[in-house]
């Protein structure tokens, strides 16, 4: 089966090809048989409930600093692919959302992966609250007072921006900290959103797995250390991945939340365990997929593929 793919995507010259899911994920689909189209959301367009992108076709290749060989630009609407890879990078802000719009008027007759609705219904910190007992003790508010209150009765804690990537704004609060009112100030300064703040694990400093699920059901997971004298184990900030089995707690989890992955068209996830405890579920442009490959054999891209293949040829 040869399926006409478009991806939504940040910029593809000025991907890093050693470590993005997204390019592994089009290296694979090409390798099928399958033809690739690019485009940025600032080029979408919506006219009498049709929508268009203007974008390019587009092989890739291994190569550094040659991975892409682009056409020129054209014009084309969205209901001419069987498959829309929603795979930008947040900030998951309203220009992330207006775009989950556009493709909601497309899915599920072109699928798009992941199910635009679910994206916008699925926050990454929020949504894993559905899920009571599997999170460390969290918090999510604006309100400074129910902070203070939070950090009396846990001590040291964790902040972060309620929709923030790759572990940026992330800072550790002991219970003496007296910068967390600087803090505070900053996020608010940001934006007007809500914090989420959660019990201080000290188990991270072995490392935070990701773990990878296709349609409910886990692949693999890789450990992210965070360097030396870090919190943040994100590889975006420097912590070094490496290999790790699923333990009980882990599958434990995936079976409580993949299920209702599955019944939402989350095609393709990515968890954060750390210790016992699920601390997110990312679900707009999960990445992981490279390192699983290189420390596992495990292909993550090529699993999905297989699962949208089967999902179009019963369509």
């Amino acid at each position: 089966m040869s399926l006409k793919v478009a991806v939504q995507m940040d910029p593809i010259e000025g991907i890093n090809i050693e470590g993005d899911t997204t390019f592994l994920m089009m290296e694979n689909a090409q390798a099928r048989g399958h033809s690739l189209f690019v485009y940025t959301t600032d080029t979408l367009a919506m006219e009498d409930g049709r929508v268009f992108a203007r974008g390019r076709d587009v092989t890739v290749q291994r190569v550094t600093g040659g991975h892409a060989t682009l056409s020129d630009f054209r014009k084309a609407e969205l209901t001419e692919f069987d498959v829309v890879l929603l795979r930008q990078d947040p900030p998951f802000d309203m220009h992330y959302i207006d775009t989950t719009f556009f493709l909601e008027a497309v899915h599920p007759k072109t699928l798009v992966v992941n199910n635009p609705v679910e994206v916008r219904n699925a926050p990454e910190k929020l949504f894993v609250t559905k899920f009571p007992g599997l999170q460390p003790p969290t918090l999510i508010t604006a309100d400074r007072e129910a902070i203070y209150d939070f950090r009396a009765r846990h001590g040291d804690i964790v902040m972060k921006p309620l929709n923030g990537r790759g572990g940026s704004g992330v800072t550790r609060h002991l219970a003496d900290d007296p910068n967390i009112d600087a803090m505070l100030e900053l996020h608010a300064q940001i934006d007007r959103e809500p914090v989420i703040v959660q019990k201080f694990l000290p188990g991270v400093v072995k490392g935070d797995k990701r773990i990878l699920l296709v349609d409910g059901e886990p692949v693999g997971a890789i450990n992210r250390v965070p360097a030396k004298g870090q919190i943040r184990s994100n590889l975006a900030v420097g912590g070094k991945a490496e290999a790790v089995e699923l333990t009980a707690r882990d599958r434990e989890i995936c079976a409580t939340i993949g299920p209702e992955l599955k019944a939402r068209g989350l095609l393709f996830v990515g968890i954060d365990v750390i210790g016992e405890w699920l601390t997110e579920i990312n679900v707009t442009s999960p990445t992981g997929a490279v390192a699983l490959k290189r420390f596992t054999g495990v292909d993550a891209a090529e699993v999905l593929w297989e699962r949208i293949e089967t999902l179009r040829a019963t369509a």
